[in-house]
Protein backbone atom coordinates (compact mmCIF):
# COMPACT_ATOMS: atom_id res chain seq x y z
CA UNK A 1 0.00 0.00 0.00
CA UNK A 2 1.46 3.40 -0.93
CA UNK A 3 1.67 6.06 1.82
CA UNK A 4 -1.47 8.19 2.14
CA UNK A 5 -1.64 11.69 3.64
CA UNK A 6 -5.28 12.43 4.39
CA UNK A 7 -6.02 16.02 5.31
CA UNK A 8 -9.13 18.00 6.01
CA UNK A 9 -10.91 16.75 2.86
CA UNK A 10 -11.98 13.21 1.99
CA UNK A 11 -9.63 11.37 -0.35
CA UNK A 12 -10.70 8.55 -2.67
CA UNK A 13 -8.25 6.59 -4.82
CA UNK A 14 -9.65 4.53 -7.74
CA UNK A 15 -7.16 2.47 -9.67
CA UNK A 16 -7.05 -0.73 -11.69
CA UNK A 17 -5.13 -3.87 -10.95
CA UNK A 18 -4.83 -7.28 -12.60
CA UNK A 19 -7.87 -8.83 -10.88
CA UNK A 20 -10.16 -5.77 -11.05
CA UNK A 21 -10.37 -2.37 -9.34
CA UNK A 22 -9.06 -1.09 -6.00
CA UNK A 23 -10.85 1.73 -4.17
CA UNK A 24 -9.17 3.43 -1.16
CA UNK A 25 -11.39 5.56 1.11
CA UNK A 26 -10.56 8.11 3.79
CA UNK A 27 -10.81 6.47 7.24
CA UNK A 28 -12.04 9.74 8.81
CA UNK A 29 -14.80 10.70 6.38
CA UNK A 30 -16.49 7.68 4.82
CA UNK A 31 -19.56 9.71 3.86
CA UNK A 32 -17.39 12.23 2.03
CA UNK A 33 -15.43 9.40 0.44
CA UNK A 34 -18.65 7.80 -0.83
CA UNK A 35 -19.76 11.12 -2.31
CA UNK A 36 -16.43 11.67 -4.04
CA UNK A 37 -16.43 8.09 -5.38
CA UNK A 38 -19.96 8.54 -6.76
CA UNK A 39 -18.89 11.77 -8.47
CA UNK A 40 -15.93 10.06 -10.10
CA UNK A 41 -18.03 7.14 -11.31
CA UNK A 42 -20.66 9.53 -12.70
CA UNK A 43 -17.99 11.21 -14.88
CA UNK A 44 -17.61 7.95 -16.87
CA UNK A 45 -20.85 6.02 -16.25
CA UNK A 46 -20.04 2.99 -18.45
CA UNK A 47 -16.23 2.90 -18.25
CA UNK A 48 -16.03 0.46 -15.30
CA UNK A 49 -19.13 -1.60 -16.12
CA UNK A 50 -18.57 -5.35 -15.65
CA UNK A 51 -15.58 -4.95 -13.32
CA UNK A 52 -15.20 -6.12 -9.71
CA UNK A 53 -13.63 -4.10 -6.90
CA UNK A 54 -11.76 -4.46 -3.61
CA UNK A 55 -12.40 -1.51 -1.22
CA UNK A 56 -9.59 -0.53 1.17
CA UNK A 57 -10.87 1.17 4.36
CA UNK A 58 -7.40 1.65 5.91
CA UNK A 59 -7.82 2.07 9.69
CA UNK A 60 -11.57 2.84 9.48
CA UNK A 61 -14.27 0.60 11.04
CA UNK A 62 -17.16 0.43 8.53
CA UNK A 63 -20.61 -0.80 9.55
CA UNK A 64 -22.96 -3.15 7.73
CA UNK A 65 -24.92 -0.08 6.57
CA UNK A 66 -21.70 1.41 5.13
CA UNK A 67 -21.04 -1.79 3.17
CA UNK A 68 -24.64 -1.87 1.93
CA UNK A 69 -24.42 1.75 0.77
CA UNK A 70 -21.07 1.08 -0.89
CA UNK A 71 -22.41 -2.02 -2.66
CA UNK A 72 -25.39 -0.04 -4.03
CA UNK A 73 -23.10 2.79 -5.18
CA UNK A 74 -20.78 0.42 -7.06
CA UNK A 75 -23.57 -1.68 -8.55
CA UNK A 76 -25.14 1.49 -9.89
CA UNK A 77 -21.99 1.87 -12.04
CA UNK A 78 -21.99 -1.81 -13.03
CA UNK A 79 -19.20 -2.75 -10.56
CA UNK A 80 -19.47 -5.81 -8.32
CA UNK A 81 -18.15 -5.45 -4.75
CA UNK A 82 -15.84 -8.47 -4.44
CA UNK A 83 -14.11 -7.85 -1.09
CA UNK A 84 -12.71 -5.43 1.46
CA UNK A 85 -9.26 -4.68 2.94
CA UNK A 86 -7.97 -2.73 5.92
CA UNK A 87 -6.22 -2.77 9.29
CA UNK A 88 -9.32 -2.87 11.55
CA UNK A 89 -9.47 -6.10 13.58
CA UNK A 90 -13.23 -6.55 13.12
CA UNK A 91 -13.22 -6.02 9.36
CA UNK A 92 -12.52 -9.67 8.52
CA UNK A 93 -15.51 -10.97 10.50
CA UNK A 94 -17.74 -8.24 9.01
CA UNK A 95 -16.64 -9.27 5.50
CA UNK A 96 -17.49 -12.91 6.27
CA UNK A 97 -20.99 -11.99 7.44
CA UNK A 98 -21.56 -9.93 4.28
CA UNK A 99 -20.27 -12.71 1.99
CA UNK A 100 -17.22 -10.70 0.89
CA UNK A 101 -13.57 -11.63 0.56
CA UNK A 102 -11.12 -10.11 3.06
CA UNK A 103 -7.67 -9.01 1.92
CA UNK A 104 -5.07 -8.11 4.55
CA UNK A 105 -2.28 -5.59 3.71
CA UNK A 106 0.30 -8.38 4.08
CA UNK A 107 -1.55 -10.60 1.58
CA UNK A 108 -1.74 -7.69 -0.87
CA UNK A 109 2.01 -7.14 -0.65
CA UNK A 110 2.66 -10.84 -1.30
CA UNK A 111 0.24 -10.78 -4.26
CA UNK A 112 2.03 -7.81 -5.84
CA UNK A 113 5.42 -9.45 -5.34
CA UNK A 114 4.16 -12.62 -7.04
CA UNK A 115 3.05 -10.50 -10.04
CA UNK A 116 6.59 -9.32 -10.71
CA UNK A 117 8.06 -10.93 -13.86
CA UNK A 118 10.68 -13.58 -13.26
CA UNK A 119 13.58 -14.14 -15.66
CA UNK A 120 13.72 -17.55 -17.30
CA UNK A 121 16.63 -19.73 -16.19
CA UNK A 122 19.53 -19.77 -18.64
CA UNK A 123 21.68 -22.88 -19.15
CA UNK A 124 25.34 -22.61 -20.14
CA UNK A 125 26.71 -24.62 -23.08
CA UNK A 126 28.58 -26.86 -20.62
CA UNK A 127 25.32 -27.79 -18.92
CA UNK A 128 23.66 -29.04 -22.08
CA UNK A 129 23.74 -32.74 -22.88
CA UNK A 130 26.35 -33.78 -25.51
CA UNK A 131 26.51 -36.99 -27.59
CA UNK A 132 30.12 -38.22 -27.97
CA UNK A 133 31.31 -39.68 -31.28
CA UNK A 134 34.16 -42.20 -30.73
CA UNK A 135 34.53 -43.40 -34.35
CA UNK A 136 37.11 -40.76 -35.27
CA UNK A 137 39.11 -41.44 -32.09
CA UNK A 138 39.31 -45.21 -32.82
CA UNK A 139 40.49 -44.59 -36.41
CA UNK A 140 43.22 -42.21 -35.22
CA UNK A 141 44.54 -44.77 -32.69
CA UNK A 142 44.71 -47.53 -35.38
CA UNK A 143 46.70 -45.30 -37.77
CA UNK A 144 49.19 -44.37 -35.01
CA UNK A 145 49.80 -48.06 -34.18
CA UNK A 146 50.49 -48.87 -37.85
CA UNK A 147 53.10 -46.08 -37.93
CA UNK A 148 54.65 -47.33 -34.70
CA UNK A 149 53.56 -44.31 -32.72
CA UNK A 150 52.03 -44.30 -29.32
CA UNK A 151 48.35 -44.90 -29.29
CA UNK A 152 47.76 -41.75 -27.32
CA UNK A 153 49.94 -38.68 -28.05
CA UNK A 154 51.50 -36.91 -25.14
CA UNK A 155 49.50 -33.77 -24.46
CA UNK A 156 50.40 -30.62 -22.64
CA UNK A 157 48.17 -30.11 -19.65
CA UNK A 158 45.27 -27.83 -20.36
CA UNK A 159 45.09 -24.59 -18.44
CA UNK A 160 42.76 -24.72 -15.47
CA UNK A 161 39.17 -23.88 -16.41
CA UNK A 162 37.93 -20.41 -15.64
CA UNK A 163 35.80 -20.22 -12.50
CA UNK A 164 32.09 -20.25 -13.21
CA UNK A 165 30.28 -16.94 -13.27
CA UNK A 166 28.50 -16.13 -10.03
CA UNK A 167 24.79 -16.87 -9.96
CA UNK A 168 22.69 -13.78 -9.34
CA UNK A 169 19.58 -13.99 -7.21
CA UNK A 170 16.83 -11.39 -6.86
CA UNK A 171 16.81 -9.92 -3.33
CA UNK A 172 13.57 -8.53 -1.98
CA UNK A 173 13.96 -4.93 -0.87
CA UNK A 174 13.27 -4.32 2.84
CA UNK A 175 10.38 -2.06 3.88
CA UNK A 176 11.12 1.60 3.15
CA UNK A 177 11.02 4.60 5.50
CA UNK A 178 8.56 7.46 4.92
CA UNK A 179 10.14 10.85 5.80
CA UNK A 180 7.65 13.66 6.52
CA UNK A 181 9.05 17.11 7.35
CA UNK A 182 6.03 19.07 8.58
CA UNK A 183 3.64 19.28 11.50
CA UNK A 184 0.54 17.07 11.28
CA UNK A 185 -2.67 18.85 12.20
CA UNK A 186 -5.73 17.23 13.73
CA UNK A 187 -7.50 14.99 11.21
CA UNK A 188 -4.39 14.21 9.16
CA UNK A 189 -3.15 10.62 8.82
CA UNK A 190 0.09 9.01 7.64
CA UNK A 191 -0.14 5.32 6.61
CA UNK A 192 2.99 3.47 5.46
CA UNK A 193 4.25 -0.09 5.01
CA UNK A 194 7.61 0.35 6.77
CA UNK A 195 8.93 3.00 9.17
CA UNK A 196 7.65 6.58 9.57
CA UNK A 197 9.89 9.55 10.52
CA UNK A 198 8.19 12.89 11.28
CA UNK A 199 10.26 16.07 11.74
CA UNK A 200 7.68 18.24 13.46
CA UNK A 201 4.80 17.89 15.91
CA UNK A 202 1.90 15.45 15.69
CA UNK A 203 -1.06 17.39 17.07
CA UNK A 204 -4.09 15.85 18.86
CA UNK A 205 -6.44 14.26 16.32
CA UNK A 206 -3.61 13.34 13.92
CA UNK A 207 -2.69 9.67 13.41
CA UNK A 208 0.45 7.74 12.44
CA UNK A 209 0.15 4.09 11.33
CA UNK A 210 3.23 2.07 10.31
CA UNK A 211 4.12 -1.61 10.01
CA UNK A 212 7.57 -0.76 11.46
CA UNK A 213 8.89 1.88 13.91
CA UNK A 214 7.63 5.46 14.38
CA UNK A 215 10.03 8.33 15.18
CA UNK A 216 8.80 11.87 15.92
CA UNK A 217 11.37 14.66 16.20
CA UNK A 218 8.91 16.86 18.04
CA UNK A 219 5.82 16.48 20.26
CA UNK A 220 3.68 13.41 19.71
CA UNK A 221 0.22 14.32 21.02
CA UNK A 222 -1.95 12.35 18.57
CA UNK A 223 -2.41 8.63 17.89
CA UNK A 224 0.52 6.38 16.94
CA UNK A 225 0.27 2.70 15.88
CA UNK A 226 3.58 0.91 15.23
CA UNK A 227 3.94 -2.72 14.13
CA UNK A 228 0.47 -2.58 12.54
CA UNK A 229 0.89 -6.02 10.93
CA UNK A 230 1.63 -7.75 14.24
CA UNK A 231 5.31 -6.86 14.85
CA UNK A 232 5.45 -6.50 18.64
CA UNK A 233 9.17 -5.60 18.45
CA UNK A 234 8.32 -2.27 16.80
CA UNK A 235 8.90 0.89 18.86
CA UNK A 236 7.64 4.47 19.07
CA UNK A 237 10.12 7.31 19.75
CA UNK A 238 9.43 11.01 20.40
CA UNK A 239 11.26 14.00 21.82
CA UNK A 240 8.07 14.83 23.78
CA UNK A 241 5.82 11.78 24.19
CA UNK A 242 2.30 12.95 25.21
CA UNK A 243 -0.05 10.83 23.05
CA UNK A 244 -3.80 10.37 23.23
CA UNK A 245 -3.30 6.71 22.23
CA UNK A 246 -0.37 4.38 21.59
CA UNK A 247 -0.58 0.99 19.84
CA UNK A 248 2.20 -1.52 19.20
CA UNK A 249 0.96 -4.62 17.32
CA UNK A 250 -2.09 -5.65 19.43
CA UNK A 251 -1.10 -3.77 22.63
CA UNK A 252 -2.98 -0.52 23.32
CA UNK A 253 -2.41 2.30 25.80
CA UNK A 254 -4.49 5.48 25.97
CA UNK A 255 -4.51 8.71 27.99
CA UNK A 256 -7.73 10.71 27.75
CA UNK A 257 -6.05 13.86 29.13
CA UNK A 258 -2.35 13.92 28.13
CA UNK A 259 -0.34 16.42 30.20
CA UNK A 260 2.37 18.69 28.83
CA UNK A 261 5.48 18.54 30.98
CA UNK A 262 7.54 21.64 31.68
CA UNK A 263 10.76 19.91 30.65
CA UNK A 264 10.04 16.99 28.26
CA UNK A 265 12.67 14.30 27.77
CA UNK A 266 13.12 11.98 24.76
CA UNK A 267 11.28 8.72 25.41
CA UNK A 268 10.50 5.41 23.71
CA UNK A 269 7.46 3.14 23.93
CA UNK A 270 7.93 -0.64 23.69
CA UNK A 271 5.64 -3.67 24.07
CA UNK A 272 6.31 -5.91 27.09
CA UNK A 273 4.08 -8.77 28.31
CA UNK A 274 0.99 -7.56 26.46
CA UNK A 275 1.21 -3.92 27.61
CA UNK A 276 3.02 -0.80 26.49
CA UNK A 277 5.93 0.50 28.57
CA UNK A 278 7.43 4.00 28.24
CA UNK A 279 10.97 4.81 29.35
CA UNK A 280 13.59 7.49 28.75
CA UNK A 281 15.96 6.91 25.85
CA UNK A 282 19.01 6.90 28.14
CA UNK A 283 17.47 3.91 29.97
CA UNK A 284 16.41 2.01 26.87
CA UNK A 285 19.29 -0.46 27.26
CA UNK A 286 18.21 -1.55 30.73
CA UNK A 287 14.79 -3.07 29.84
CA UNK A 288 14.15 -3.88 33.50
CA UNK A 289 10.80 -3.77 35.29
CA UNK A 290 12.11 -1.43 37.99
CA UNK A 291 12.14 2.22 37.01
CA UNK A 292 9.86 1.89 33.95
CA UNK A 293 6.37 3.38 33.78
CA UNK A 294 3.35 2.15 31.84
CA UNK A 295 1.06 4.64 30.07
Amino acid sequence: MPPLLLGEHSVTLLRGRRDGLEVTLSPYDLAGGFAELQARLTEQPSFYRGASAIVNFGAASPSSDDLSRLRDLLEGAGIALRGVAGFDEGLESLAEREGLAFESPRAELERRRAMRPREAARLSDAARSLVADFAGARDDIAQRRRRGEASVPRQQPDPPPAPPAPVLHAVEAPPTTLYHSATLRGGQVLHHTGNIVVVGDVNPGAELLATGDILVFGRLAGIAHAGAQGDDSARIYALDLAPTQLRIATSIAADAEPKRRSTPVPEAAIARDGRIVVLALNRLGELEDSGTSST
